[in-house]
């Protein structure tokens, strides 16, 4: 069994996969509060599933492009998971979640802010990225067959000449199914995909120095 799950965007999801295939999932838009909700939510999957944490092989998670809170949170609870059941963990960019499924090549993309996106181009002799890319840079990604999926696809679809599909699966079950190929042969603990700056930093100010 294989428990695959993403906080990475606007949301908290959550997939069992066991006998082939994802048997439960959930997937709740949820701006704030993943960190509250993701084990209460792996807990009914699981329960839903007939199956506990010491059933698990594998552990899957999303880890970005996306939110910075957001794929920290998932990370770090997948490295413990892992640590703590002994059991391996694998880092599943999002975008390559919302491209599996799709047999022709795929554009897909997450909204960055500030008129930018992630994009990840998929297909034979076609790969390029992950990237921050500017919606006014959008042109250099066309190519011939493409179908666009994720965050503004039909805006992407539009400027590129190309045509606007849906993903086949929530990020956490597609996750779920890449986990299952790859978990036996993982020997990296996952890690943040950041593909920019966070918008919070640092003062540069030097504190003062305190004298006792």
């Amino acid at each position: 069994m294989i428990l695959g799950f993403s906080t990475a965007g606007p949301y908290c999801g959550v997939a069992l996969f066991d006998n082939g295939g994802v048997t439960t999932a959930l997937h709740e838009e949820l701006p704030k509060g993943q960190a509250e909700r993701l084990m209460p939510m792996m807990e009914e999957v699981l329960e839903t599933g007939g199956a506990t944490f010491g059933d698990l092989k594998g552990i899957g998670v999303g880890i970005g492009p996306g939110n910075f809170t957001g794929i920290r949170i998932a990370v770090s609870t997948a490295r413990g998971l892992a640590l703590g059941l002994g059991i391996p963990a694998v880092g599943v960019s999002v975008l390559e979640a919302l491209a599996f499924g799709h047999a022709g090549p795929v554009l897909a993309s997450i909204a960055a802010g500030r008129d930018r996106l992630y994009l990840q181009r998929f297909g034979t002799g076609l790969a390029r990225g992950p990237e921050l890319v500017s919606d006014a840079d959008l042109a250099a990604w066309a190519h011939p067959g493409l179908t666009c999926i994720g965050n503004k696809e039909h805006q992407i679809a539009a400027a590129i000449s190309a045509t606007a599909g849906p993903a086949s699966f929530f990020p956490a079950s597609a996750i779920a199914c890449i986990t299952a190929t790859r978990y036996k042969s993982e020997t990296e603990r996952p890690s943040p995909l950041y593909l920019r700056q966070a918008d919070a930093v640092p003062a540069r100010d030097v504190a003062p120095k305190i004298i006792p």
